[in-house]
């Protein structure tokens, strides 16, 4: 006897089957490279990519939220939801979770950014179906019971007070804030102590129920896989949970600009007794989808990516300042940032802050040189590709591009972008970016007098 529940399922199942459409948007030579994207009624977009020589494979769920989807008072609730769906679900229990995976070799985890949170398994191909019935069952049935939420309190405010004593690490959070204030861009992606133990399981379950939708959900596969395959798994495990009660509904577009107000010339320091100083000098960068990325990625290379950048050479190499200098950038939705890191001992703070600033100025005014740009470039290619290498990263890559841009670009076109980039392109953003008054963040025991003198670096 049919129950009426099946019925549903299968009336579900049916209607999905009907409508839902199929793209292929990379066409790989001999299938190799292949991307595929499907999308169900129900709004869940599956994007996969075909690697037939390797004998794994990556399947992740990307969620279209992250800390600065939470107000002030919800802060760090993003991180605290990741970590609990892997606290137990209708079907199985934490250690079924974990266990499920480890008893194959595989290994599971998950990331929280400012603008979305990643749930991912790597296995061997054999295993996939068993990753993908993990994977979605986490993120379609999870319980969030109120014992879990308080026991897992604990483990992140440790998270919290790990990040708090890595200064090197905690410093690019005081930039954030020194940057974007008390706007959910400046305010740390774990939350704080004060935030983490006020949330409660029912703010968070409302949260889970708001943010998890399969509108707001992309599924990545990468690996030795079948995008058919995988398309009716993800299907029959989301149909398994009754994910798809709103048929006929389309995904949500990713995040546009909301004009995120950036500070500049402020300066923040945060004593500590340090062996180093940590420091963060920088301006406003670009958007994920500004087209002078491909021009600022060149000029960050040239910058501080790698030992031959500028910085390193200035900073490290030729006068022994610091250890670890470099230089990085982060583009988001509507804004960006651009910073150098340098960690120094205190009484060279000063000193590698001017250099910084120097070579900053330099390039600005007069741009890169042909051998940096061409260094540049072909680091730049290099790195791409060598990133590329795994089906992880592969997963990634369609994962995050499906969510943030709503498109795919191969490889090659990659590497295209990053050749065609010109002296004048680099000098422009070079002018724009870098020609902006800088901000600064200041982790270390710098006495008053190294403090009050902080503001010329940024004047």
């Amino acid at each position: 006897m049919t129950s009426r529940s099946s019925k549903a399922t299968a009336r579900i199942s049916s209607e999905t089957r009907a409508v839902a459409r199929t793209q292929t948007l990379i066409k790989g030579a001999n299938g190799t490279g292949t991307v595929r994207k499907t999308t169900l009624p129900g709004g869940l977009r599956i994007v996969t990519e075909t690697l037939p020589s390797v004998r794994s494979a990556t399947f992740g769920i990307w969620a279209h939220v992250g800390s600065r989807d939470e107000t002030p008072s919800l802060n760090g609730a993003t991180h605290y939801l990741e970590h609990l769906l892997f606290k137990g679900t209708r079907r199985r229990s934490a250690l079924d979770i974990s266990s499920a995976v480890d008893a194959v070799g595989g290994e599971m985890n998950a990331f929280t950014a400012k603008e979305y949170t990643c749930y991912y398994a790597r296995v061997l191909d054999a295993d996939l179906p068993l990753a993908i019935d993990v994977v979605c069952d986490m993120l379609t049935g999870s319980l969030i019971l109120e014992e879990d939420v308080d026991v897992e309190r604990g483990a992140i405010l440790e998270e919290i007070a790990m990040t708090e004593d890595d200064p090197s690490d905690c410093v690019h959070d005081l930039f954030a804030h020194t940057m974007f204030g008390n706007n959910a861009l400046g305010r740390p992606v774990l939350g704080t102590v004060d935030t983490v133990n006020a949330l409660t399981a029912d703010r968070i379950r409302r949260f889970y129920r708001k943010h998890y939708d399969p509108t707001h959900l992309v599924v990545a596969c990468a690996g030795n896989i079948d995008h058919n395959k995988v398309v009716r798994q993800v299907r029959a495990a989301f149909e398994k949970a009754d994910a798809f009660r709103k048929q006929d509904t389309r995904p949500i577009a990713p995040r546009d600009g909301r004009r995120t107000i950036r500070t500049a010339g402020k300066v923040e320091l945060l004593a500590r007794k340090t062996e180093q100083a940590h420091v963060v000098l920088g301006m406003p960068g670009l958007a994920r989808t500004d087209d002078r990325r491909w021009a600022m990625g060149v000029l960050n290379t040239a910058l501080g990516g790698g030992m031959s950048s500028r910085l390193f050479q200035e900073v490290r190499e030729k006068r022994g300042l610091a250890y670890s200098v470099y230089s990085y950038t982060s583009g988001f939705a509507d804004c960006g940032l651009f910073g150098v890191y340098a960690g120094c001992r205190p009484s060279q703070v000063h000193d590698v802050l001017r250099i910084c600033r120097d070579e900053l100025d330099h390039v600005a005014q007069n741009g890169l040189s042909d051998d940096e740009m061409g260094r540049a470039i072909g680091q730049l290619r290099g790195s791409t590709v060598l990133g590329l290498e795994d089906t992880g990263a592969l997963m990634n890559r369609i994962g995050k591009s499906e969510l943030c841009w709503g498109e795919q670009m191969s490889v090659d076109d990659m590497l295209g972008r990053i050749s065609a980039v010109t002296p004048d392109e680099v000098r422009s953003v070079a002018r724009d970016i870098l020609g902006q008054r800088a901000s600064l963040a200041v982790i270390g025991p710098l006495k008053d007098k190294q403090a009050a003198r902080l503001h010329d670096a940024v004047a």
